[in-house]
């Protein structure tokens, strides 16, 4: 998902419990930028193995910047200027 809809998101459902996951997904489906931008959405079941590392040689290829908020969360990833 674009980041830039993520606050239009948090609005949609601004003080609404997200009690499962089909509340979540009304109000992501139902969620419209004033530019009359959409978004899509729907579950994914699948269980993702934990534990992938990255090798060392693509680390060495990008940069993350850790934000103040939440580090573990929030980061931006750029490639490493060399």
């Amino acid at each position: 998902m674009e980041h830039r809809l993520f606050g239009e998101i948090s609005k949609n459902w601004s003080g609404i419990p997200l009690e499962s996951y089909e509340t979540m997904l009304k109000f992501i489906r139902t969620t419209k930028t004033t530019t009359g931008l959409k978004i899509k959405a729907h579950l994914v079941r699948k269980k993702y193995k934990k534990g992938n590392k990255v090798p060392d040689e693509q680390m060495s290829q990008i940069q993350i910047n850790k934000h103040d908020t939440f580090p573990e969360w929030n980061y931006t990833i750029t490639p490493r200027k060399m």
